[in-house]
């Protein structure tokens, strides 16, 4: 007989036929079931990869890699460190900043900030703030002028615009004969940014540094100087080489740090999902066991007629592991198509949903962005594919193995 036979004959009973057309609706469903589950794990895992990717490029638009700061307090001599950073092969760029908490205050509307001073000519080789301007443009934060840019969410809360005045409240006093008085200054209101992240958006201002300076009086020093490298992720390692040059006494920080219980957070999250989700594979992917359970018992006697017409158990085994692999290939692939097409539109049907609904289904205030981004990783579709294909062969295994045992004359016997 011709070995292909055992594929032609596993294919032919996906289909039953006209006695019982329920196994082939079985059939259809372990296919569906498993796609779904592909599907949804496909899908729920690219939101987490988008998320992840999305908050990085976000955070990394708006802060530099790392930071160099004083060990107490300001950094004194920071255009020799500054120098020493650059001649460091690794570093794209190096500027000073300044970096305190502030209030500020509008009539009756009051907010906390981190108030950060800058060179505007130079920010541009350190983050995209310039990107985000809804209005005005960071040239006009000239020294001296006193003016100040605040996040979009920020704005609304003080209830100001381009051309109205805030006060800036923070926390070193002056000394005067009725006791220490917070140190207060006025700044116009130049420009507006959104970020799209709600952490700057709601809680950064920005003005100049020589203005910065002065507010807090800082002199000649800075807080630091923030520093960008060509692999942002060897920023943690490459910023304490350039702290080393610098000298030994020197605080450091960089992105990961910043934000590492929420990049740990999402990692974890990303492994319990995908151990929860691939249960639902393997739900669907134990269906099998049924359908090849119930083929198994209509077939008694076509694998007795078989058998006696000279098929090894062997034979009837690869007929059986046929169907197995069929519907698992079939429902694996049938789920990556849709999953990968699902997360690749999954931003738009979000959109379109929140407008049919009338409601907010991302909370840019919980969850830092305002939208749903989703980013299909290869290496994911393909741990999930061989997840899948491995829990439908292990499901085929027992079933097969029952029909290979069949007797032939004790199944023609109840024929």
């Amino acid at each position: 007989m011709d070995r292909r036979y055992e594929w032609f004959i596993g294919l032919r009973y996906l289909r039953s036929g006209h006695r019982n057309r329920f196994i082939s609706f079985i059939s259809v469903i372990s296919i569906v079931g498993l796609a779904l589950g592909v599907l949804v794990l496909i899908a729920v895992l690219s939101v987490m990869n988008g998320f992840e990717y999305e908050i990085r490029q976000r955070i990394l638009g708006m802060t530099a890699h790392a930071t160099l700061m004083g060990p107490e307090g300001p950094l004194p001599d920071w255009r020799g460190a500054r120098e020493i950073a650059l001649a460091n092969g690794a570093v794209r760029a190096a500027v000073p900043y300044v970096e305190d908490q502030a209030m500020l205050v509008n009539g009756s509307h009051v907010s906390g900030v981190v108030l950060r001073g800058l060179l505007p000519e130079e920010e541009a080789s350190i983050s995209r703030l310039a990107e985000h301007m809804l209005s005005g443009k960071l040239a006009d934060l000239r020294p001296g002028e006193y003016h100040i840019v605040l996040g979009e969410a920020l704005a609304r809360e003080l209830a100001v615009g381009v051309g109205d005045h805030v006060v800036a409240i923070v926390a070193k006093g002056n000394t005067t004969p009725i006791g220490v008085m917070p140190r207060m200054r006025r700044f116009e209101v130049s420009g507006i940014f959104s970020a799209g992240m709600y952490e700057y958006d709601r809680g950064l201002a920005v003005v100049s540094l020589a203005d910065a300076a002065r507010l807090y009086r800082l002199g000649d020093t800075v807080s630091g100087l923030r520093i960008n490298f060509d692999d942002v992720f060897e920023a943690p390692a490459l910023v304490r080489e350039v702290a080393l040059a610098v000298g030994d006494n020197y605080y450091v920080s960089d992105w990961t740090r910043k934000h590492a219980n929420f990049f740990r957070s999402i990692e974890i999250t990303k492994s319990i999902m995908f151990m929860i989700l691939v249960l639902l594979v393997a739900v669907a992917a134990f269906n099998i066991v049924s359908t090849l359970v119930m083929i198994v018992k209509e077939k008694q006697g076509d694998i007795a007629i078989l058998r006696t017409m000279g098929a090894s158990p062997r034979n009837i085994l690869e007929i059986f592991i046929v169907q197995g692999a069929v519907i698992g290939i079939v429902g694996t692939l049938l789920g990556v198509g849709l999953g990968v097409l699902l997360a690749n539109n999954l931003e738009g049907i979000v959109h379109v949903m929140e407008r049919l609904l009338d409601m907010s289904f991302v909370d840019e205030k919980v969850y830092f962005i305002s939208d749903l981004p989703a980013q299909v990783q290869l290496d994911d579709v393909w741990k999930i594919a061989g997840t899948a294909f491995v829990l439908c062969a292990i499901s085929t295994l027992l079933p097969a193995w029952r029909a290979a045992r069949t007797q032939p004359a004790e199944a023609l016997r109840h024929e």
